[in-house]
C-alpha cells in the first residue's frame, strides 16, 4: 500500500495520510514530481510510457516523475523518481513550476546532465523506450499527438524558463 502525505493547496502539510487508489478528500492534495532532463550537449530526454499504463499508454513525455511518498520532500521524490525511471542521478534539480490541480500539486524540476546517453535505463511497467532529441525535434514532438497532453499543458508555460536554465548551465 502506497501512502502519501496530505497537503493544503499552499503546500503546507495537513497532518494526514492519503492512500494511493483512494479518493483524495476535497481541500487536500498529494505531491507529484516531474523532472525534465537535458543533456549537456543540448538534447532533451524523452521517455515512452508503457502500453500497459492506464493513462496515455505509448505516448512520450519529457519527464521522469510520480507521486512523492510519505515522509519525502518534493526534491527527494524528484531525485528518487529520476533514478527509478531513467537510472540517472542529477547533480542539481532546479525548480521549474508548481501547479495546483484538484487533488494534486505538481512540482516540476529540470536538470542538465553530462552522461553517456546509453546509460538511461527503463523501469519495468513504466517505460519502454527513450529518445534524446535536439531542441527543434523535442518541440515538434511536444506539440504532436504522440506527447502526453496533460504534461504538455503543464510544461508549455515554463518552456522559455526551461530553455534559458539549461542554456545557462551548459555555458557555465
Amino acid at each position: 500500500m502506497e501512502t502519501w502525505d496530505a497537503y493544503y493547496a499552499d503546500g503546507t502539510p495537513a497532518g494526514r495520510d492519503l492512500v494511493r487508489g483512494e479518493a483524495i478528500p476535497e481541500g487536500l492534495f498529494h505531491l507529484v514530481v516531474e523532472v525534465t532532463v537535458r543533456h549537456a550537449d543540448g538534447d532533451f530526454l524523452l521517455m515512452q510510457r508503457a502500453f500497459t499504463k492506464s493513462n496515455f499508454p505509448g505516448l512520450y513525455e519529457a519527464t521522469a516523475g510520480g507521486s512523492v511518498y510519505k515522509g519525502e520532500t518534493a526534491l527527494e521524490g524528484a531525485a528518487r523518481e529520476l533514478k527509478e525511471e531513467t537510472g540517472l542521478i542529477a547533480g542539481a534539480l532546479m525548480p521549474l513550476y508548481r501547479i495546483v490541480r484538484p487533488g494534486t500539486i505538481y512540482c516540476g524540476y529540470c536538470c542538465c546532465i553530462d552522461c553517456n546517453k546509453n546509460a538511461v535505463s527503463l523501469q519495468d511497467g513504466e517505460t519502454i523506450a527513450f529518445l534524446w532529441l535536439p531542441t527543434a525535434a523535442f518541440l515538434k514532438l511536444l506539440h504532436s499527438e504522440y506527447y502526453v497532453p496533460s504534461h504538455r499543458e503543464r510544461l508549455l508555460p515554463h518552456l522559455a524558463q526551461l530553455l534559458r536554465y539549461t542554456w545557462n548551465v551548459e555555458m557555465g
